[in-house]
Formats: C-alpha cells, structure tokens, sequence
C-alpha cells in the first residue's frame, strides 16, 4: 500500500542564506568551457545557487553525482588552498564520486593525483583538496574548515556521520549540500525535505524531469518495481514502506494531537 506523504509543495525553492559572490566565473560557465559538463535545466539550478545550505531529492540516474561532482571541482579550482569534503555511505561510493571529480579534472589538462594523506583525494595545483569519505563516523574528526561539504546518497547515511560532519563548516562559513534518491520517511535527509525551514534550498527532480530518461522505459520500470518503489526510486516521493512499528504520519499526528503533560 502506498501511504500518503506530505505535500512539500508549498516549499519555497529558493529561500536559503546565499554566499557571497566574490567576483568568480559562473559554475555554469565554468562547467561548459573548462569540462565540457552542459547541464539541463535543473542541473543549472544546482550549480547557479549561492545558497550555504542546499538539499537535493531526485530520480534515480539523474546525475546527481555528476552535478556534485562539478560543484566540488568548480569550488577547489576557484580560490587556492580549498578543502571540498565529500562523504557518502561506504567507500567504494566516495571513490567512485571522486573517479567522477578527475574526470574532470583531467578535463581541465590537470593530472590529478591525491594529496599524500587520503586514499581517496585531488590535490589541485593551487593547493586546493577534494577529499572523499566512507561512512565511519569516527574518522572524519580530524578536517576542518571546509569549504564545500557534501553527502551522497544521504538517505541511506547515518545520523551520527551527518552530524560528525557539520562541524566542518565551523571557521570556514562553507557550503554544505546533501542530495539523495528518498529512503523512507526517517533520518536527517527526510528531516531536512520536510522541516528544514528557510535555511535550505530544495531541488527536487522526478524522473520525468530528466530529458535522458524515456517514458517507455519508466512505464516499465513502475510495473517491475510497483507503485510504492516507483514513486521513491523515480518520483522522489519519502514513502512509507511500513517497515516501521508505528507509522510516522500516525506517530505525529498523535503528537500534535495529545495534551502537554501536566507534572
């Protein structure tokens, strides 16, 4: 059964604090005439925003890698001596984030080779750094003052990972971006579509968005995979897939519903 989920329509897309502009190219410009990255429509959303918090729920094989990947090298090559940390759920998904990044680097007549300390990582001629993680909480202590974090496939990261990372951003004012496909209606990514406030700026992209998805092919992907997986691995729907004991939207409801304890 496909539970009803909020309707996150009446979210402001572009409410977030900006970063300033210091007089840099574009991410857009820099995507097209240094990498050869041209961007459709949402894609451009993401690499034009200023914004210091931005969350991004989108189809499967949209390019959400790819996007990010281009924010992470656009931010190490436009001032020296940058730190990009880029986290996701295990290390071979970092690794393969990072493969993406020195595509492109190598796009720019850049040999990329790592920075000496990190297996997976860009040391860029300027002294700039991408760094990328797997999810062990305990390890990613030791960074600080970056000024791009972002988290991958943030739907399936932990809590503990998420909050290790924020304080990254402590004494640099970085940018922090998490983009995901959805994974039910639990975790930070979830908490952050849903009651994030003005602080984020949402990007959602459906599958049906995607100028590089065809409709036959979704057509039969949503009879493989029936309604409820469609609509979370395609149409960016946080759907309940009743693996918890008591459903969230019951849960809160009761919440708003019951009286303040009296003691």
């Amino acid at each position: 059964m496909l539970w009803p989920v909020p309707n996150f329509s009446d979210i402001p897309v572009v409410t977030a604090p900006q970063r300033e502009d210091k007089g840099e190219s574009s991410a857009v410009e820099f995507a097209e005439t240094r990498i050869g990255f041209v961007p459709d429509d949402k894609q451009r959303i993401v690499l034009e925003s200023k914004a210091k918090r931005g969350i991004l729920n989108c189809s499967r094989q949209w390019g959400k890698s790819s996007v990010a990947a281009v924010k992470a090298v656009y931010t190490a090559a436009s001032e020296p001596d940058r730190l990009v940390i880029v986290a996701s759920r295990s290390e071979r998904q970092s690794a393969e984030f990072l493969r993406k990044a020195a595509g492109f680097v190598r796009r720019m007549d850049i040999d990329p080779r790592g920075d000496g300390d990190n297996e997976h990582s860009i040391l860029f001629p300027n002294g700039s750094r991408i760094v990328g993680l797997p999810q062990t909480e305990a390890t990613v202590r030791g960074f600080s003052a970056a000024s791009l974090v972002v988290i991958d496939e943030a739907s399936r990261v932990s809590d503990e990972m998420y909050k290790a990372l924020r304080p990254m951003l402590a004494t640099s004012d970085g940018d922090l971006w998490v983009l995901s496909t959805p994974f039910g209606q639990r975790g930070f990514f979830y908490d952050i579509w849903a009651n994030g406030g003005p602080a984020w700026e949402r990007v959602s992209v459906a599958a049906t968005e995607c100028p590089r998805i065809g409709v036959a092919f979704l057509e039969e992907e949503k009879q493989a995979m029936g309604a409820e997986w469609f609509e979370q691995e395609y149409m960016c729907r946080f759907v309940d897939q009743g693996t918890e004991w008591i459903r969230r939207a019951v849960a809160e409801e009761a919440l708003i519903d019951c009286e303040p304890l009296r003691l």
